[in-house]
C-alpha cells in the first residue's frame, strides 16, 4: 500500500478513536441532566428542557461513538461460519459486505446533510414547549455519519491489505 493510503487509515482511525473516547463521557452528561431533572421535580419546579436535552445528548453519544465502535469491531455479527474462516477469508467477506455499509452510510450522510441545511435555512425548532433549535443535533448526526463512512473506507483498505498479505 502507498504511504498516503497508510497515512489516511491511521489518521481516520486515530481521529475516530479520540472522538469515541470523548463521546464516552457524554454518559456522565446524560446522568447529570437526569439527576437535575429528578431534583427539580422533587422540588416541584420541573425544567422543560431536561428530557429533550438528555435525548439530544444520547444521540450525540451514539453518533460520535459509533465510528470507534465500528473500528473496534464491536458491532453485532452473526458468525456461524465467519469465525471458522482464515483471516484472509474473513477479509474477503468483510471487503464484500463493507460496500453495502458504505452505500447505506452514503445515503445517510446525503440525507442528514440535506436535513441539516434545511434546519439552518429555516431556523427549524422542535415543536415542544422548550422549542430548541435542531441544527446543532442535526450537525452532530451528519458529522457522525460522515465519520462512520470514513471509518468504513479505512476498514475496506485494511481488508484489501490483508487480502494482499500486507500490513497497515
Amino acid at each position: 500500500m502507498p504511504g498516503w493510503i497508510r497515512a489516511y487509515v491511521r489518521f481516520v482511525e486515530g481521529f475516530n478513536r479520540r472522538l469515541g473516547k470523548v463521546a464516552m463521557y457524554l454518559l456522565y452528561v446524560i446522568m447529570a441532566i437526569m439527576l437535575f431533572s429528578s431534583a427539580t421535580k422533587i422540588l416541584h419546579i420541573p425544567a422543560l428542557w431536561t428530557l429533550e436535552m438528555a435525548q439530544f445528548t444520547l444521540v450525540a453519544y451514539y453518533m460520535l461513538g459509533a465510528p470507534w465502535s465500528l473500528q473496534g469491531d464491536a458491532n453485532v455479527r452473526m458468525d456461524l461460519l465467519y469465525s471458522r474462516w482464515s483471516p484472509k477469508g474473513q477479509a474477503w467477506w468483510d471487503a464484500f459486505t463493507v460496500f453495502a455499509l458504505m452505500f447505506y452510510l452514503g445515503i445517510m450522510v446525503y440525507s442528514a446533510f440535506d436535513s441539516t441545511v434545511y434546519a439552518f435555512e429555516y431556523n427549524e425548532r422542535n415543536p415542544t414547549a422548550w422549542r430548541p433549535y435542531l441544527w446543532p443535533i442535526k450537525t452532530i448526526i451528519t458529522f457522525g455519519f460522515a465519520m462512520m463512512l470514513l471509518q468504513a473506507s479505512a476498514l475496506l483498505i485494511r481488508d484489501i491489505a490483508t487480502i494482499r498479505g500486507e500490513e497497515i
